[in-house]
């Protein structure tokens, strides 16, 4: 190691350590996980297992998915200190029933305020919620108004594409996925493990 290296990694811990020193603020952040790459839930479920991990009750609402029980749900469900509502009808290519997905979003929604309203749930995760709110199946301004009044310790992700602009603004941490390639343009299918 040189002299400068050492000299340059001493400065770099500092401005690290001076920042983490400056960020005292602790309270529920608003996570957005959006954009067109894959991931997104795949993200948000690692944060529930790290939220579990630290004794954290939890509760997920999946808007859209349903179709299929995927990986997570079937690792995840029955853990204590976890609620988990898969609220969907699927793809709405696959209902091609408007009024069936906006009565799916709207129950899942309302489940969804349970949890919002909850104390006692430290994060919440509105998976695909993004997609619900883009279709018009859930009022953006009744989403907004529940995040922001919600206990203030708790902690909400919401997944998806096509994040709504006021979402986005409204967000402590916003992540955009971008997809540079896909396994499925090369036509190979949904793999468990991977996309199930």
């Amino acid at each position: 190691m040189t002299d400068d290296h050492r000299a340059a990694m001493a400065r770099k811990k500092g401005e690290v350590k001076a920042r983490i020193r400056g960020a005292r603020e602790r309270r529920g952040v608003l996570i957005v996980l959006t954009g067109d790459g894959k991931g997104k839930s795949t993200s948000a479920f690692g944060m529930v297992a790290r939220a579990m991990g630290h004794g954290m009750p939890v509760g997920v609402v999946q808007f859209i998915k349903g179709r299929c029980r995927t990986g997570e749900h079937r690792f995840f469900d029955g853990q204590p200190g976890l609620q988990w509502h898969v609220m969907g009808e699927g793809f709405t290519w696959e209902t091609q029933d408007a009024e069936r997905d906006r009565r799916a979003a709207q129950a899942a929604w309302q489940s969804a305020r349970a949890l919002l309203d909850d104390d006692g749930v430290a994060l919440v995760v509105l998976d695909e919620l993004n997609l619900a709110l883009d279709y018009g199946l859930v009022d953006v301004a009744e989403v907004m108004a529940a995040v922001r009044d919600r206990p203030p310790s708790q902690h909400v992700v919401v997944t998806g594409r096509r994040a709504p602009a006021a979402l986005r603004e409204a967000a402590d941490t916003v992540t955009e996925m971008g997809a540079e390639r896909h396994a499925f343009e090369r036509g190979i299918g949904a793999q468990k493990g991977v996309e199930l």
